[in-house]
């Protein structure tokens, strides 16, 4: 009796592991099928990007040659639009193209393109860029003798109000012309550049008859406000204006401060990084020193030049008087002759510099050319006197013609 309950248990036992064994069986045939769908399915959409991006590659292709290009090979996972072959070409096609000549805010001064002009606080930066304006919108001359073509502009003074701009425009205007000019659009607030600044002046630009200038005064008002302050920083500051301004072709000046530390390039002395300076197309510096003032020029599309200039404080109008070195060096020797003809006595290069305040140097180089050219006697080895003190018959005799010019006294 036992023995048979023993069998029958072992039986079903079994049984049992059989039909367990059968759905153990079966759950890894299915996951073993599953998985080769899975398998089955990846390689499926692999396939089928690997076929897109050949029919994006062929359709590329076809378009690149029917525009005249033929694209070529590309990696398989470049999908980006930009071609470079777009965007060169050769120096013989460089050679046939025909471009219009450079376009000019102010002739031979202010080419077309981004403009930094920079000075010292309260030098008259803003009387100059003011005169410029006043002189493209009414059709006038400025700076002297240079008459920009007339058209359209943009001044916005972000460090005056209403009432100062009046009494500037006014005593600019008022003497020589009772209606001011309704081609000059000023303002005294603009956003920065990077809050809609640049697209604001995209749309005066566009909504102009003929639009010739803009005018930002000054820099600091309309400059993104960084965390970080470097080279890379002050370049992309500028670069969506400087886009703006060669693409519409016009001129964009921006009024900026110079630091205090000197440099022998005056570009140097702009403030800020050489970022902002190498992103404009010229840079104009406005200084002053013991010789006078002069507007330095260096740009892309213009040669370097430094100018002399001086500033009318009845009229608040700048001039250009022509170029500093031949300017300055007129003055120097003007304020010899004034201290020579004002000797009783011969005078040596340093007492020469010392009177007439300029750098001994200057004074030994301009003596040694004026000796030669007669503008000044000298009478012994480092004695020099005006040239009305020497008696033409016998250059040498000085004594004799202090002595009679004495003895007419």
């Amino acid at each position: 009796m036992t023995t048979h309950k023993t069998e029958d248990e072992v039986e079903g036992r079994a049984g049992q592991l059989v039909l367990d064994l059968s759905i153990v069986n079966a759950a890894v045939d299915a996951a073993v099928a599953r998985i080769k769908r899975e398998q089955e399915t990846k390689e499926a959409l692999a396939q089928a990007a690997i076929e897109y991006r050949a029919e994006l590659e062929r359709k590329e292709r076809t378009n690149g040659k029917a525009n005249g290009h033929d694209t070529g090979n590309k990696t398989a996972g470049n999908t980006n639009r930009f071609n470079w072959r777009d965007h060169v070409f050769t120096a013989a096609e460089l050679q046939r193209k025909i471009f219009p000549p450079v376009s000019y805010c102010v002739p031979d001064l202010i080419p077309e393109g981004l403009t930094i002009i920079a000075g010292k606080p309260k030098i008259g930066k803003s009387w100059m860029a003011l005169d410029i304006c006043i002189a493209i919108a009414a059709g006038r001359f400025c700076l002297g003798e240079r008459k920009p073509m007339q058209g359209d502009v943009l001044y916005a003074a972000m460090e005056d109000n209403p009432r100062r701009l009046q009494r500037r425009v006014d005593r600019l205007l008022s003497p020589v012309s009772a209606q001011w000019p309704d081609r000059l659009t000023l303002a005294n607030s603009w956003r920065r550049l990077d809050k809609g600044g640049v697209d604001d002046i995209r749309q005066w630009i566009e909504s102009a008859g003929s639009p010739r200038l803009v005018v930002l005064d000054t820099l600091a008002s309309v400059k993104p406000i960084r965390t970080q302050q470097g080279y890379t920083e002050d370049y992309e500051s500028l670069a969506a204006l400087h886009r703006l301004a060669n693409d519409k072709g016009g001129s964009i000046i921006l009024l900026h401060h110079t630091r205090k530390m000197e440099a022998e390039d005056p570009v140097d002395t702009v403030s800020g990084t050489l970022g902002l300076a190498g992103c404009a197309d010229s840079v104009l510096v406005l200084a002053r020193s013991s010789q006078g003032t002069t507007l330095y020029v260096r740009g892309r599309d213009i040669e370097e030049a430094e100018h002399a200039v001086s500033f009318d404080k009845v009229g608040c109008r700048w001039t250009i008087l022509g170029n500093a070195t031949e300017v300055h060096r007129s003055n120097e020797r003007n304020s010899i002759l004034a201290v020579l003809n004002e000797a009783t006595d011969p005078m040596g290069p340093s007492d020469i510099a010392a009177a007439a305040d300029m750098p001994v140097n200057n004074a030994k180089q301009l003596l040694h050319k004026m000796v030669t050219a007669g503008e000044v006697g000298k009478v012994g080895r480092g004695q020099y006197v005006h040239p009305s003190r020497v008696n033409p018959a016998t250059p040498d005799n000085f004594d004799n013609a202090v002595t009679n010019d004495r003895n007419t006294r």
